[in-house]
């Protein structure tokens, strides 16, 4: 499924993109890192060895990303595989979110999935192959108090992908949607945009994801997990196995997941100074 294709990947400087990265190399993929931070996406590129290589972009920049698809197509014939991956979390009490704070998670997480879709999935349908892996979370598929605009954009990710999945079928195009819990990866203790408003208090985000979900997903096991999960065709991929029953919890008896969650809530609240 991998070997000698050729896989573009947003946000593949770090993190989960990252990690991808250097499995699909291994397995023969040429894999192309798309991502805002130059140095470390040279640094990435390198890591992942020849069979990988760099292009600065915002996903946000519709142009520019235009500009690059056209190169890269100029450069290697085809995308094969599209990793939409790119993305930011923001946290705190949503009544003291600027609305800035909600216009660039919009941004990012969702327009930067869009983007990908809009300029490549019409190149898979005229070719009737393709593969498009988007990145959500458990936040996709449930509540996350304080974390309300994370798990907005994940929600609408997820509805992105389960709607083009079957739409996609007809051209041959497989669409997948990851899902996990907490994984280790940078974005799990980033603050929220240091340019837009601060707020006054932001949850600990290890600690509290620590107790919704349990302690954070190992990002090396989440990648080999996931990229079995999609060479098996899976639409929503679930991980690690326990939030899995997270979830069927959530579905059969929400007022019992509600309870837990709420309970997190009042844990994590108890930090916040007075």
């Amino acid at each position: 499924m991998w070997k000698n294709k050729i896989c573009l990947i947003t946000g593949g400087a770090s993190g989960i993109g990252r990690e991808i990265a250097l499995h699909l190399t291994k397995r023969g993929c040429h894999v192309i890192i798309l991502d805002i931070n130059e140095e470390a996406g040279h640094e990435a590129a390198r890591t992942c060895g020849d069979l990988a290589s760099f292009y600065k972009l915002d996903v946000c920049d519709l142009d520019a990303y235009r500009r690059i698809v056209e190169q890269i197509i100029t450069d290697y014939g085809s995308i094969d595989i599209l990793f939409n991956n790119a993305g930011i979390g923001i946290a705190g009490e949503a009544c003291e979110l600027d609305y800035t704070l909600w216009n660039r998670i919009i941004d990012i997480n969702i327009k930067g999935v869009l983007h990908g879709i809009h300029l490549i999935y019409p190149l898979m349908v005229k070719n009737k192959r393709g593969v498009i892996v988007n990145t959500s979370s458990l936040a996709g598929l449930g509540p996350l108090p304080l974390m309300a605009p994370y798990s907005m954009t994940k929600h609408a990710v997820v509805g992105l992908s389960n709607s083009l999945r079957l739409e996609a079928k007809k051209f041959g195009v497989q669409v997948n949607v990851l899902c996990p819990a907490a994984v280790e990866t940078p974005i799990l203790k980033a603050a929220n945009p240091a340019d837009l408003p601060a707020v006054t208090w932001m949850p600990d985000t290890v600690r509290y994801l620590s107790l919704l979900a349990g302690k954070p997903y190992s990002l090396s096991q989440f990648a080999s997990d996931a990229l079995k999960a999609i060479e098996a065709d899976k639409g929503v991929v679930v991980l690690p196995q326990k939030a899995k029953i997270g979830v069927l919890i959530g579905r059969l008896f929400p007022w019992l997941a509600e309870k837990s969650i709420l309970k997190a809530l009042q844990k994590e609240r108890a930090f916040r100074p007075l």
